[in-house]
Protein backbone atom coordinates (compact mmCIF):
# COMPACT_ATOMS: atom_id res chain seq x y z
CA UNK A 1 0.00 0.00 0.00
CA UNK A 2 2.47 2.07 0.60
CA UNK A 3 4.42 1.64 -2.63
CA UNK A 4 0.93 2.41 -4.48
CA UNK A 5 0.84 5.55 -2.37
CA UNK A 6 3.69 6.59 -3.53
CA UNK A 7 3.11 6.10 -7.00
CA UNK A 8 0.49 7.83 -7.03
CA UNK A 9 2.23 10.76 -5.84
CA UNK A 10 5.19 10.30 -7.82
CA UNK A 11 2.50 10.47 -11.10
CA UNK A 12 0.56 13.51 -9.40
CA UNK A 13 4.25 15.25 -9.17
CA UNK A 14 4.91 14.72 -12.88
CA UNK A 15 1.71 15.75 -14.30
CA UNK A 16 1.85 19.01 -12.46
CA UNK A 17 5.55 19.53 -13.67
CA UNK A 18 4.04 18.21 -17.07
CA UNK A 19 1.12 21.11 -16.90
CA UNK A 20 3.43 23.71 -15.35
CA UNK A 21 6.14 23.27 -18.20
CA UNK A 22 3.83 23.82 -20.46
CA UNK A 23 1.89 26.73 -19.22
CA UNK A 24 5.31 28.41 -18.81
CA UNK A 25 6.34 27.48 -22.90
CA UNK A 26 2.99 28.20 -23.86
CA UNK A 27 3.39 24.97 -25.79
CA UNK A 28 0.48 22.47 -26.05
CA UNK A 29 0.14 19.05 -26.73
CA UNK A 30 -1.40 18.47 -29.97
CA UNK A 31 -4.04 15.56 -31.01
CA UNK A 32 -4.29 15.12 -34.81
CA UNK A 33 -7.15 12.56 -35.32
CA UNK A 34 -7.67 12.03 -39.33
CA UNK A 35 -10.82 9.78 -40.31
CA UNK A 36 -10.87 8.10 -43.49
CA UNK A 37 -13.65 8.63 -46.27
CA UNK A 38 -15.90 10.56 -43.60
CA UNK A 39 -18.72 12.93 -44.70
CA UNK A 40 -19.60 15.11 -42.35
CA UNK A 41 -23.25 14.46 -43.24
CA UNK A 42 -22.99 11.44 -41.14
CA UNK A 43 -22.11 13.14 -37.81
CA UNK A 44 -24.86 13.88 -34.66
CA UNK A 45 -23.38 17.28 -34.25
CA UNK A 46 -23.55 18.69 -38.16
CA UNK A 47 -27.38 16.88 -38.20
CA UNK A 48 -27.79 13.33 -38.59
CA UNK A 49 -30.42 12.28 -36.92
CA UNK A 50 -29.46 8.82 -37.49
CA UNK A 51 -26.13 7.92 -37.58
CA UNK A 52 -24.08 7.60 -33.70
CA UNK A 53 -21.37 9.32 -33.10
CA UNK A 54 -21.46 10.59 -29.12
CA UNK A 55 -17.77 11.20 -29.01
CA UNK A 56 -17.39 13.20 -31.34
CA UNK A 57 -20.92 15.57 -30.89
CA UNK A 58 -18.91 15.34 -27.22
CA UNK A 59 -16.00 17.13 -28.98
CA UNK A 60 -17.88 19.52 -30.85
CA UNK A 61 -19.84 20.93 -27.63
CA UNK A 62 -16.37 21.11 -26.13
CA UNK A 63 -14.63 22.98 -29.18
CA UNK A 64 -15.27 24.93 -32.46
CA UNK A 65 -17.73 22.77 -35.09
CA UNK A 66 -16.71 24.47 -38.98
CA UNK A 67 -19.52 23.92 -40.95
CA UNK A 68 -17.94 24.84 -44.07
CA UNK A 69 -14.35 22.90 -44.50
CA UNK A 70 -13.64 21.44 -47.59
CA UNK A 71 -10.84 19.27 -48.55
CA UNK A 72 -8.36 19.95 -51.74
CA UNK A 73 -8.56 16.66 -53.19
CA UNK A 74 -11.46 14.44 -52.77
CA UNK A 75 -8.97 10.89 -53.02
CA UNK A 76 -6.75 9.81 -49.91
CA UNK A 77 -3.48 10.37 -50.91
CA UNK A 78 -3.68 14.00 -52.47
CA UNK A 79 -5.98 15.67 -49.98
CA UNK A 80 -3.43 14.37 -47.20
CA UNK A 81 -0.35 15.22 -48.87
CA UNK A 82 -2.00 18.70 -49.41
CA UNK A 83 -3.03 19.39 -45.32
CA UNK A 84 -0.07 18.09 -44.11
CA UNK A 85 2.40 19.98 -46.85
CA UNK A 86 0.18 23.51 -46.24
CA UNK A 87 -0.21 23.26 -49.92
CA UNK A 88 -2.79 23.06 -52.90
CA UNK A 89 -2.30 19.89 -54.80
CA UNK A 90 -1.50 21.91 -57.75
CA UNK A 91 1.74 23.45 -56.20
CA UNK A 92 2.85 20.30 -54.51
CA UNK A 93 2.46 18.12 -57.64
CA UNK A 94 0.50 15.22 -55.56
CA UNK A 95 -2.82 15.33 -57.97
CA UNK A 96 -4.23 11.45 -57.17
CA UNK A 97 -2.86 8.41 -55.04
CA UNK A 98 0.67 8.43 -54.71
CA UNK A 99 2.09 4.66 -55.47
CA UNK A 100 5.29 4.46 -54.83
CA UNK A 101 6.42 5.15 -51.19
CA UNK A 102 7.30 8.74 -50.30
CA UNK A 103 4.94 12.22 -50.37
CA UNK A 104 4.79 15.12 -51.74
CA UNK A 105 8.47 15.26 -51.47
CA UNK A 106 9.13 12.08 -54.00
CA UNK A 107 6.67 13.81 -56.31
CA UNK A 108 8.18 17.15 -56.28
CA UNK A 109 12.23 17.45 -55.38
CA UNK A 110 11.91 21.05 -55.38
CA UNK A 111 9.78 20.81 -52.04
CA UNK A 112 12.65 18.20 -50.80
CA UNK A 113 12.98 21.15 -47.67
CA UNK A 114 9.84 21.81 -47.30
CA UNK A 115 8.83 20.37 -44.06
CA UNK A 116 5.16 18.90 -43.35
CA UNK A 117 3.26 20.08 -40.50
CA UNK A 118 4.73 16.72 -38.20
CA UNK A 119 8.56 18.20 -39.70
CA UNK A 120 8.13 21.25 -38.81
CA UNK A 121 6.62 20.87 -35.46
CA UNK A 122 9.65 18.30 -34.80
CA UNK A 123 12.19 20.66 -36.13
CA UNK A 124 10.84 23.59 -33.25
CA UNK A 125 10.67 20.74 -30.23
CA UNK A 126 7.89 18.75 -30.62
CA UNK A 127 8.49 15.41 -30.39
CA UNK A 128 6.60 14.24 -33.51
CA UNK A 129 4.70 10.53 -33.61
CA UNK A 130 2.54 9.43 -36.39
CA UNK A 131 0.04 6.02 -36.14
CA UNK A 132 -1.46 4.22 -38.63
CA UNK A 133 -2.82 6.18 -41.77
CA UNK A 134 -1.70 10.04 -42.24
CA UNK A 135 0.01 10.10 -45.79
CA UNK A 136 -1.69 7.59 -48.22
CA UNK A 137 -1.90 3.96 -47.41
CA UNK A 138 -3.24 0.92 -49.39
CA UNK A 139 -6.78 0.19 -47.46
CA UNK A 140 -6.93 -2.80 -47.94
CA UNK A 141 -4.29 -3.78 -49.22
CA UNK A 142 -0.70 -1.98 -47.70
CA UNK A 143 -2.64 -2.06 -44.32
CA UNK A 144 -2.61 -5.55 -44.36
CA UNK A 145 0.81 -6.00 -44.68
CA UNK A 146 2.05 -3.49 -42.18
CA UNK A 147 3.30 -1.09 -44.83
CA UNK A 148 3.95 2.66 -44.50
CA UNK A 149 2.73 3.14 -47.61
CA UNK A 150 3.62 6.89 -49.23
CA UNK A 151 4.69 8.09 -45.66
CA UNK A 152 7.06 11.26 -45.77
CA UNK A 153 9.78 10.21 -42.89
CA UNK A 154 11.47 13.30 -41.60
CA UNK A 155 7.63 14.29 -40.51
CA UNK A 156 8.17 12.03 -37.21
CA UNK A 157 10.52 11.04 -34.48
CA UNK A 158 8.04 7.74 -34.21
CA UNK A 159 5.81 6.26 -36.72
CA UNK A 160 4.14 3.08 -35.69
CA UNK A 161 2.44 0.86 -38.99
CA UNK A 162 -0.64 -1.11 -37.95
CA UNK A 163 -0.38 -4.50 -39.11
CA UNK A 164 -4.13 -4.96 -39.42
CA UNK A 165 -6.48 -8.11 -40.90
CA UNK A 166 -9.10 -6.05 -42.58
CA UNK A 167 -10.10 -8.88 -45.48
CA UNK A 168 -8.90 -11.24 -43.75
CA UNK A 169 -11.03 -9.83 -40.53
CA UNK A 170 -13.31 -12.50 -38.65
CA UNK A 171 -17.21 -12.55 -39.38
CA UNK A 172 -20.21 -12.10 -41.98
CA UNK A 173 -18.47 -10.89 -45.27
CA UNK A 174 -21.27 -9.50 -48.06
CA UNK A 175 -20.38 -7.84 -51.21
CA UNK A 176 -22.90 -5.08 -51.81
CA UNK A 177 -21.83 -4.32 -54.77
CA UNK A 178 -21.91 -7.12 -57.28
CA UNK A 179 -20.58 -5.02 -60.59
CA UNK A 180 -17.28 -4.84 -58.57
CA UNK A 181 -15.40 -7.43 -57.67
CA UNK A 182 -12.42 -6.15 -56.03
CA UNK A 183 -12.58 -5.68 -51.79
CA UNK A 184 -10.79 -1.96 -52.54
CA UNK A 185 -13.79 -0.27 -54.39
CA UNK A 186 -16.34 -2.56 -53.29
CA UNK A 187 -19.04 -2.46 -50.62
CA UNK A 188 -17.92 -5.17 -48.57
CA UNK A 189 -19.72 -5.53 -45.02
CA UNK A 190 -18.04 -7.40 -42.71
CA UNK A 191 -19.81 -7.91 -39.66
CA UNK A 192 -16.89 -8.94 -37.17
CA UNK A 193 -18.67 -11.07 -33.48
CA UNK A 194 -18.47 -8.64 -30.56
CA UNK A 195 -15.42 -10.48 -28.87
CA UNK A 196 -13.25 -10.74 -31.73
CA UNK A 197 -12.66 -6.88 -32.62
CA UNK A 198 -9.69 -6.46 -30.46
CA UNK A 199 -7.18 -7.36 -33.69
CA UNK A 200 -8.99 -4.90 -36.28
CA UNK A 201 -7.06 -1.78 -37.43
CA UNK A 202 -8.94 1.12 -35.51
CA UNK A 203 -8.66 -0.61 -32.27
CA UNK A 204 -5.01 -1.54 -32.62
CA UNK A 205 -3.95 2.19 -33.63
CA UNK A 206 -6.20 3.32 -30.77
CA UNK A 207 -4.17 1.17 -28.11
CA UNK A 208 -1.02 2.77 -30.06
CA UNK A 209 -1.64 6.03 -29.79
CA UNK A 210 -2.81 5.51 -25.94
CA UNK A 211 0.37 3.77 -25.32
CA UNK A 212 2.06 7.19 -26.35
CA UNK A 213 -0.07 9.24 -24.38
CA UNK A 214 0.46 7.36 -20.97
CA UNK A 215 3.98 6.89 -22.03
CA UNK A 216 4.54 11.01 -22.55
CA UNK A 217 2.30 11.56 -19.27
CA UNK A 218 4.61 9.37 -17.04
CA UNK A 219 7.90 10.10 -18.93
CA UNK A 220 8.27 13.44 -20.67
CA UNK A 221 10.83 14.98 -18.19
CA UNK A 222 12.80 12.18 -17.63
CA UNK A 223 16.56 12.72 -18.58
CA UNK A 224 17.18 9.58 -20.74
CA UNK A 225 13.69 10.27 -22.91
CA UNK A 226 13.20 11.21 -26.22
CA UNK A 227 13.00 15.43 -26.43
CA UNK A 228 12.57 15.61 -22.60
CA UNK A 229 10.19 18.13 -21.31
CA UNK A 230 8.85 19.05 -24.90
CA UNK A 231 4.98 18.82 -26.11
CA UNK A 232 3.74 16.25 -28.77
CA UNK A 233 2.41 15.91 -31.62
CA UNK A 234 0.36 12.79 -32.06
CA UNK A 235 -1.03 12.18 -34.86
CA UNK A 236 -3.86 9.34 -35.25
CA UNK A 237 -4.99 7.92 -38.45
CA UNK A 238 -8.21 5.84 -38.49
CA UNK A 239 -9.15 3.86 -41.14
CA UNK A 240 -12.71 3.88 -40.92
CA UNK A 241 -15.17 4.46 -42.23
CA UNK A 242 -12.86 2.98 -45.29
CA UNK A 243 -14.07 0.23 -47.34
CA UNK A 244 -14.23 -2.62 -46.40
CA UNK A 245 -17.25 -1.73 -44.07
CA UNK A 246 -16.24 -3.22 -40.74
CA UNK A 247 -17.70 -2.93 -37.62
CA UNK A 248 -18.64 -5.14 -34.44
CA UNK A 249 -22.22 -7.34 -34.38
CA UNK A 250 -23.02 -4.62 -31.67
CA UNK A 251 -22.64 -1.81 -34.04
CA UNK A 252 -24.55 -3.21 -36.72
CA UNK A 253 -27.39 -3.82 -34.76
CA UNK A 254 -27.77 -0.22 -33.79
CA UNK A 255 -29.00 0.48 -38.01
CA UNK A 256 -31.92 -2.22 -38.86
CA UNK A 257 -32.88 -1.67 -42.23
CA UNK A 258 -36.03 0.11 -41.27
CA UNK A 259 -34.18 2.80 -39.26
CA UNK A 260 -32.30 3.48 -42.90
CA UNK A 261 -33.61 5.64 -45.68
CA UNK A 262 -31.91 6.66 -48.47
CA UNK A 263 -31.56 10.20 -50.08
CA UNK A 264 -34.62 11.07 -51.97
CA UNK A 265 -32.98 11.73 -56.51
CA UNK A 266 -35.15 13.44 -58.93
CA UNK A 267 -35.75 11.41 -62.11
CA UNK A 268 -32.89 12.29 -64.53
CA UNK A 269 -30.59 13.86 -62.03
CA UNK A 270 -27.49 13.44 -63.68
CA UNK A 271 -28.46 14.54 -67.31
CA UNK A 272 -27.71 17.90 -66.78
CA UNK A 273 -24.31 16.91 -65.19
CA UNK A 274 -20.51 16.65 -66.93
CA UNK A 275 -19.70 12.80 -67.82
CA UNK A 276 -16.31 13.08 -65.00
CA UNK A 277 -19.28 13.86 -62.15
CA UNK A 278 -21.72 10.81 -63.12
CA UNK A 279 -18.60 8.17 -62.66
CA UNK A 280 -19.81 6.95 -59.26
CA UNK A 281 -23.52 6.67 -60.50
CA UNK A 282 -24.54 3.59 -59.28
CA UNK A 283 -26.08 2.38 -62.23
CA UNK A 284 -22.81 2.28 -64.00
CA UNK A 285 -20.30 1.76 -61.38
CA UNK A 286 -21.79 -0.51 -58.82
CA UNK A 287 -25.53 -1.78 -59.69
CA UNK A 288 -26.74 -1.92 -56.37
CA UNK A 289 -30.09 -2.55 -56.04
CA UNK A 290 -31.81 -1.00 -53.33
CA UNK A 291 -31.89 -3.30 -50.92
CA UNK A 292 -28.55 -3.56 -51.18
CA UNK A 293 -27.85 0.17 -51.24
CA UNK A 294 -30.04 0.31 -47.90
CA UNK A 295 -27.66 -2.18 -46.26
CA UNK A 296 -24.49 -0.24 -47.57
CA UNK A 297 -25.48 2.57 -45.87
CA UNK A 298 -26.44 0.80 -42.81
CA UNK A 299 -22.81 -0.68 -42.98
CA UNK A 300 -21.58 2.79 -43.35
CA UNK A 301 -22.98 3.84 -39.99
CA UNK A 302 -22.10 0.65 -38.53
CA UNK A 303 -18.52 1.83 -38.95
CA UNK A 304 -18.42 5.35 -38.71
CA UNK A 305 -20.33 4.25 -35.23
CA UNK A 306 -16.95 2.19 -34.67
CA UNK A 307 -14.56 4.90 -35.50
CA UNK A 308 -16.17 7.22 -33.17
CA UNK A 309 -16.15 4.70 -30.23
CA UNK A 310 -12.39 4.85 -30.77
CA UNK A 311 -12.52 9.02 -30.51
CA UNK A 312 -14.04 8.46 -27.27
CA UNK A 313 -11.34 6.34 -26.30
CA UNK A 314 -8.58 8.58 -26.77
CA UNK A 315 -10.75 11.49 -25.41
CA UNK A 316 -10.89 9.76 -22.38
CA UNK A 317 -7.30 9.04 -22.06
CA UNK A 318 -6.67 12.46 -22.26
CA UNK A 319 -8.98 13.14 -19.41
CA UNK A 320 -7.67 10.26 -17.23
CA UNK A 321 -4.26 11.76 -18.12
CA UNK A 322 -5.24 15.18 -16.85
CA UNK A 323 -3.85 16.39 -20.34
CA UNK A 324 -7.16 17.42 -21.76
CA UNK A 325 -6.69 21.17 -20.38
CA UNK A 326 -3.25 21.41 -22.43
CA UNK A 327 -3.80 19.60 -25.32
CA UNK A 328 -5.27 20.85 -28.94
CA UNK A 329 -7.77 18.27 -30.09
CA UNK A 330 -8.12 18.59 -34.12
CA UNK A 331 -10.73 16.21 -35.61
CA UNK A 332 -11.46 15.99 -39.82
CA UNK A 333 -12.03 13.22 -42.57
CA UNK A 334 -9.30 13.42 -45.30
CA UNK A 335 -12.35 14.19 -47.83
CA UNK A 336 -16.06 13.96 -48.24
CA UNK A 337 -18.17 10.63 -49.43
CA UNK A 338 -21.09 10.38 -51.30
CA UNK A 339 -24.04 8.03 -49.66
CA UNK A 340 -26.20 8.13 -52.61
CA UNK A 341 -26.73 11.79 -53.29
CA UNK A 342 -27.42 12.00 -56.87
CA UNK A 343 -27.73 8.30 -57.40
CA UNK A 344 -23.48 8.11 -56.65
CA UNK A 345 -21.27 6.68 -54.24
CA UNK A 346 -18.14 7.37 -52.77
CA UNK A 347 -15.22 9.86 -53.30
CA UNK A 348 -13.44 11.12 -56.71
CA UNK A 349 -16.38 13.71 -57.31
CA UNK A 350 -17.08 17.52 -57.13
CA UNK A 351 -20.64 17.41 -55.34
CA UNK A 352 -20.16 19.09 -52.43
CA UNK A 353 -21.20 16.08 -50.12
CA UNK A 354 -17.77 14.32 -51.70
CA UNK A 355 -15.49 18.00 -51.12
CA UNK A 356 -17.12 18.58 -47.83
CA UNK A 357 -15.47 17.46 -44.47
CA UNK A 358 -16.02 17.79 -41.02
CA UNK A 359 -13.62 19.60 -38.96
CA UNK A 360 -13.59 20.13 -35.05
CA UNK A 361 -10.73 21.71 -32.54
CA UNK A 362 -11.28 22.25 -28.95
CA UNK A 363 -7.95 24.07 -28.13
CA UNK A 364 -6.94 25.12 -24.55
CA UNK A 365 -7.47 28.99 -24.05
CA UNK A 366 -10.33 29.11 -26.32
CA UNK A 367 -13.48 27.51 -23.88
CA UNK A 368 -15.60 30.67 -24.48
CA UNK A 369 -16.46 29.43 -27.69
CA UNK A 370 -17.24 25.69 -26.59
CA UNK A 371 -19.73 24.32 -28.78
CA UNK A 372 -20.11 27.11 -31.02
CA UNK A 373 -20.19 26.62 -35.30
CA UNK A 374 -18.33 28.78 -37.73
CA UNK A 375 -20.03 28.85 -40.91
CA UNK A 376 -17.00 30.64 -42.58
CA UNK A 377 -15.38 29.11 -45.71
CA UNK A 378 -11.97 26.75 -44.31
CA UNK A 379 -9.83 24.56 -45.96
CA UNK A 380 -7.87 21.51 -44.73
CA UNK A 381 -4.79 23.89 -46.00
CA UNK A 382 -5.89 25.90 -42.98
CA UNK A 383 -4.56 23.44 -39.77
CA UNK A 384 -0.59 23.98 -41.23
CA UNK A 385 -0.30 27.40 -39.60
CA UNK A 386 -3.11 27.15 -37.34
CA UNK A 387 -1.18 24.28 -35.59
CA UNK A 388 1.87 26.31 -36.06
CA UNK A 389 -0.57 29.35 -34.17
CA UNK A 390 -1.17 27.42 -31.58
CA UNK A 391 2.07 25.95 -30.88
CA UNK A 392 3.52 29.52 -30.43
CA UNK A 393 5.17 28.73 -33.83
CA UNK A 394 3.14 31.08 -36.09
CA UNK A 395 6.71 33.56 -36.92
CA UNK A 396 8.20 30.86 -37.80
CA UNK A 397 5.88 29.08 -40.84
CA UNK A 398 7.43 28.64 -43.95
CA UNK A 399 6.89 31.11 -46.53
CA UNK A 400 4.70 29.52 -48.71
CA UNK A 401 1.92 28.17 -47.21
CA UNK A 402 -1.08 28.31 -49.00
CA UNK A 403 -3.47 28.33 -45.93
CA UNK A 404 -4.52 30.67 -42.87
CA UNK A 405 -4.81 30.25 -39.41
CA UNK A 406 -8.29 29.51 -38.41
CA UNK A 407 -7.53 30.70 -34.80
CA UNK A 408 -9.25 34.01 -35.10
CA UNK A 409 -12.11 31.42 -35.76
CA UNK A 410 -11.14 29.78 -32.57
CA UNK A 411 -11.91 33.36 -30.43
CA UNK A 412 -15.04 34.32 -32.47
CA UNK A 413 -16.36 31.84 -34.93
CA UNK A 414 -19.11 34.01 -36.73
CA UNK A 415 -17.42 37.13 -36.11
CA UNK A 416 -14.12 37.38 -36.76
CA UNK A 417 -12.40 38.67 -39.84
CA UNK A 418 -12.41 36.42 -42.23
CA UNK A 419 -10.95 36.48 -46.00
CA UNK A 420 -12.11 33.52 -48.05
CA UNK A 421 -14.17 34.49 -50.53
CA UNK A 422 -14.31 30.40 -51.85
CA UNK A 423 -13.02 27.41 -50.74
CA UNK A 424 -11.17 25.50 -53.42
CA UNK A 425 -11.03 21.66 -54.67
CA UNK A 426 -9.56 19.65 -57.73
CA UNK A 427 -9.75 16.63 -58.90
CA UNK A 428 -8.15 14.85 -62.40
CA UNK A 429 -4.29 14.74 -63.46
CA UNK A 430 -1.89 17.26 -64.25
CA UNK A 431 -3.11 17.95 -68.10
CA UNK A 432 -6.77 17.10 -67.00
CA UNK A 433 -7.43 18.93 -63.99
CA UNK A 434 -11.22 19.53 -62.68
CA UNK A 435 -11.51 22.69 -60.67
CA UNK A 436 -14.43 23.83 -58.09
CA UNK A 437 -14.89 26.18 -56.02
CA UNK A 438 -17.72 27.17 -53.11
CA UNK A 439 -18.53 30.49 -51.98
CA UNK A 440 -21.28 31.26 -49.38
CA UNK A 441 -23.99 30.55 -52.47
CA UNK A 442 -23.13 29.04 -55.24
CA UNK A 443 -20.65 26.05 -56.44
CA UNK A 444 -19.06 26.35 -59.53
CA UNK A 445 -17.06 23.87 -61.24
CA UNK A 446 -14.95 23.81 -64.40
CA UNK A 447 -13.76 20.49 -65.84
CA UNK A 448 -10.56 20.31 -68.45
CA UNK A 449 -12.56 20.16 -71.49
CA UNK A 450 -14.44 22.96 -70.60
CA UNK A 451 -17.65 21.86 -69.76
CA UNK A 452 -19.30 23.86 -66.33
CA UNK A 453 -21.76 22.98 -63.38
CA UNK A 454 -23.38 26.19 -61.40
CA UNK A 455 -25.33 25.32 -58.38
CA UNK A 456 -27.02 27.73 -56.54
CA UNK A 457 -27.28 26.74 -52.89
CA UNK A 458 -29.72 29.52 -51.46
CA UNK A 459 -32.39 27.63 -54.14
CA UNK A 460 -30.93 24.58 -54.74
CA UNK A 461 -29.05 23.09 -51.72
CA UNK A 462 -28.83 19.39 -53.20
CA UNK A 463 -27.72 20.52 -56.27
CA UNK A 464 -30.04 18.85 -58.29
CA UNK A 465 -30.55 21.64 -61.31
CA UNK A 466 -26.94 22.60 -63.07
CA UNK A 467 -27.56 26.33 -63.99
CA UNK A 468 -24.60 26.59 -66.13
CA UNK A 469 -26.39 27.13 -69.03
CA UNK A 470 -29.11 29.17 -67.51
CA UNK A 471 -28.46 32.66 -68.78
CA UNK A 472 -29.87 34.61 -66.02
CA UNK A 473 -26.79 33.24 -64.15
CA UNK A 474 -24.34 34.38 -66.74
CA UNK A 475 -22.80 37.52 -64.51
CA UNK A 476 -22.88 35.36 -61.74
CA UNK A 477 -20.68 32.62 -63.69
CA UNK A 478 -18.22 35.18 -64.53
CA UNK A 479 -17.43 36.41 -61.22
CA UNK A 480 -17.59 32.84 -59.86
CA UNK A 481 -14.70 31.94 -62.41
CA UNK A 482 -12.34 34.73 -61.37
CA UNK A 483 -12.41 33.41 -57.94
CA UNK A 484 -11.01 30.29 -59.29
CA UNK A 485 -7.16 29.40 -58.77
CA UNK A 486 -6.24 29.05 -62.53
CA UNK A 487 -2.77 27.27 -61.62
Amino acid sequence: MNLYRRTISLLAVVLFTFASRAEETGRPNILFIISDDLTATALGSYGNKVCQTPNLDRLAAEGVQFDNAYCQYPVCGASRASFMSGLYPETNGVLGNVKALGSYKTVNPELADHPSIGGFLRRNGYISTRVSKIYHMGVPGGIEAGEPGGDEPDSWDRAYDIWGPETGSPGEFTNLSPALKHWGGAFVRVVVPNDRSASQTDELATNQAIAILENRALHRNETNFLKPGEPLFLAVGLVRPHVPLVAPQKHFDLYPKEKITLPEVPEGDLLDVPKPNRAKANSRSYKMTTEQATEALAAYYASVTYMDEQVGRLLDTLDRLEMAENTVVIFISDHGWLLGEHGCWQKSNLFDPACRVPLIIRAPGYESSAGKKSSKLTELIDLYPTMAELAGLADQTPSILEGQSLVPLLQDPEKAEWQRSAAYTVMGKRKAVHRTIKTKQYRYSIYHDGEEELYDHQADPEEFTNQAGNSDYAETKKELQKLVRWK
